[in-house]
């Protein structure tokens, strides 16, 4: 999948997409994404000015976007949206720096309909930069309202 393929099923979108290519889905088991990191991603500019590392957060992002793919690739997942639900056993090895290409590979470890498990792994080159499991919920978009502030909560408490 090239990028555009990839916007159909994620609902990423600049300068929040982080996986340029998918190399391979096997729904419901596995898949296989890239993302090549750039000296122009605009995270650069503060992390860190003269020594440039990809922040860890958007390597776990750029992974769990891979995940994503394999999910909603799911024709039972169509119109969903992938959330994180935890993290565990998550680790980094190396530095993800300008000029890197990120080979991410997911495996499904658990599939429980809305909630499941993933393990997956990401390199550079044939050095481990980062693995994890990561715990998903599958969501109706309309659900995720982005307005839970406890005066607009529901469960009568302030």
């Amino acid at each position: 999948m090239n990028a555009a393929q990839i916007q159909k099923i994620l609902p990423h979108r600049y300068p929040f997409l982080l996986v340029d290519r998918v190399l391979e889905v096997d729904i419901g088991k596995r898949a296989v994404g890239i993302k090549n990191v750039t000296v122009n991603e605009n995270f650069f500019l503060g992390h860190f000015p003269g020594a440039p590392v990809m922040p860890g957060v958007l390597v776990l992002e750029s992974m769990a976007q891979v995940g994503g793919v394999l999910l909603l690739s799911d024709p039972r997942h169509k119109g969903m949206l992938a959330l994180f639900a935890g993290l565990d056993k998550v680790r980094f090895h190396k530095t993800v720096l300008p000029g890197d290409t990120l080979r991410m590979e997911v495996n499904m470890l658990k599939d429980r309909g809305r909630f499941g498990k993933v393990r997956i792994t990401a390199h550079v080159e044939d050095k481990l930069a980062a693995e994890g499991e990561f715990l998903y919920a599958l969501v109706r978009p309309e659900t995720v309202s982005g307005d839970d502030t406890p005066e607009n909560s529901d469960d009568g408490n302030p």
